[in-house]
């Protein structure tokens, strides 16, 4: 059975999982800086710009979980007792998309998974394509790491989401 706690539960680990984003992105970005311009070789260079960017987008999209998990919890608790019609008007729908949303994620990370090895093979044996060697070396690992990430959280919005119509299917 659906409950108030559940969607509690739901709402608290996305706030953990961005609170966790957000060091990982610093990270991310700290050590892209420390690749640029302290190792400064080409091999590094290039490993730098996906650890920069997906530090980046990670500390945005950290940063916009984090902040709104808080309201939508409260706002789902409230209408989980006084407003179920807006739990189907406006959460049901919204986490159908979120779940949409990851299909296109999932499929996106694995083409950059496969590009990163491709690359990372294709200039493995070259002494002048160093950089190209470790663009692609960390645009696998970042796109694999991205991945069991968004996978997790995947099946954590599939279950909320199931829960969710379970219980507005009885109201």
């Amino acid at each position: 059975m659906f409950t108030k706690t559940d969607i509690e539960k739901y709402f608290l680990a996305e706030k953990q999982l961005g609170f966790i984003g957000l060091f990982i992105a610093a990270a991310l970005v700290i050590t892209a800086i420390v690749f640029f311009f302290f190792l400064k070789t080409n091999f590094y260079k290039g490993a730098g710009i996906p650890l920069l960017l997906v530090g980046l987008l990670l500390a945005i999209a950290g940063s916009a979980i984090y902040k709104r998990s808080d309201n939508d919890r409260i706002r789902n608790v409230y209408a989980y007792d006084m407003n179920p019609s807006e739990l189907k008007q406006k959460e049901l729908p919204r986490i159908k998309k979120v779940v949409k949303n990851f299909t296109i994620y999932r499929y996106t990370e694995i083409f950059l998974l496969l590009s990163g090895i491709f690359l990372f093979f294709y200039f493995r044996n070259s002494e002048t394509q160093f950089f190209w060697k470790g663009f692609g070396l960390t645009l696998a690992i970042m796109a694999l790491f991205i991945f069991i990430v968004d996978t997790t959280a995947e099946k954590r919005a599939k279950v909320y989401a199931e829960g969710l119509a379970s219980y507005l299917s009885k109201k």
